[in-house]
């Protein structure tokens, strides 16, 4: 039953972000490089400059596990903003495990325009089989993805087994607040092809059942309404890049869509932040 429902929510994921208006908005009202949440230092700032202070502040928690000839494997890394920062930035070699095919063809593409393509292996698949032996990474990174997976335990074991001993893991990932009821969370399982969120303490819980040493949340929800915030914007008065690569359709329903969102957000209904923990 586990193994089907991880099966159909790969599958809703691998359809949602091969689709063009879904690509179209996430390349170029999202900046193409990054589909995940920004650090913002004031609410002004640009979706692409907060999303890279994300990145950053990852790298941190992982701290001297990330160097040349260290390895990382990054669950579900969309069009490799992380990736790319992380071999560009550290020399660290880097396992790209993403679902849709047509975001892994704009990854590669990157890749080799910024000469990087020799230290980052895009891999076409799901969170639920690692391609890897026991013990191969430094590092397991993941960043706003698990909730696309039907079987987080399922991902959080292939996470802790494909890590060294003394190996980090860190990731985000976007939450409900424990009290949260499934009509307070409608507005962005309606967005997404996810039919229901982790919580906090669903992650805690996990992570020190799967024996990781150091577990810890940073809390960061209110970047993430600040980030939907900053995607209003750019709905409401889309660039000519945007307007040229969705359907009006689409940018129609975003424009409905993303203000019920950052409502959830505003009344605590959502939660994002970053994990971490070692294994011991």
């Amino acid at each position: 039953m586990a193994e089907d429902k991880a099966a159909r929510s790969a599958d809703l994921a691998r359809t949602y972000y091969n689709a063009a208006d879904v690509d179209g908005f996430y390349a170029h009202a999202w900046g193409g490089e990054d589909i995940h949440f920004g650090l913002y230092s004031d609410t002004g700032e640009t979706i692409g400059v907060a999303s890279r202070r994300t990145v950053e502040r990852l790298a941190a928690k992982a701290g001297d596990a990330l160097g040349s000839g260290s390895t990382v494997l990054d669950m579900g890394s969309g069009y490799g903003g992380a990736a790319r920062r992380l071999a560009g930035q550290f020399g660290c070699h880097v396992v790209a495990l993403n679902i849709s095919e047509v975001q892994n063809r704009r990854h590669r593409a990157l890749n080799a325009e910024r000469g990087l393509d020799g230290l980052i292996e895009v891999v076409t698949g799901s969170f639920q089989a690692v391609p890897a032996p026991d013990g191969t990474f430094d590092v397991v990174w993941s960043q706003d993805a698990l909730c696309h997976s039907g079987d987080r335990p399922s991902a959080l074991r292939e996470a802790t087994r494909v890590l060294k001993p003394g190996g980090h893991l860190v990731f985000t990932d976007i939450m409900a607040a424990e009290e949260a009821s499934a009509p307070e969370l409608r507005p962005l399982t309606e967005r997404l092809p996810v039919t229901n969120f982790a919580t906090p303490g669903f992650y805690d819980e996990q992570l020190r059942t799967l024996g990781l040493s150091d577990v810890g949340f940073e809390e960061l929800s209110d970047h993430m309404l600040t980030h939907y915030e900053r995607l209003i914007e750019e709905v409401r008065s889309p660039a000519p890049a945007l307007v040229n690569a969705v359907s009006a359709a689409y940018l129609d329903r975003l424009g409905a869509s993303l203000p019920q969102v950052a409502a959830a957000c505003r009344k605590g209904h959502l939660k994002w932040g970053i994990f971490h923990g070692c294994r011991t």
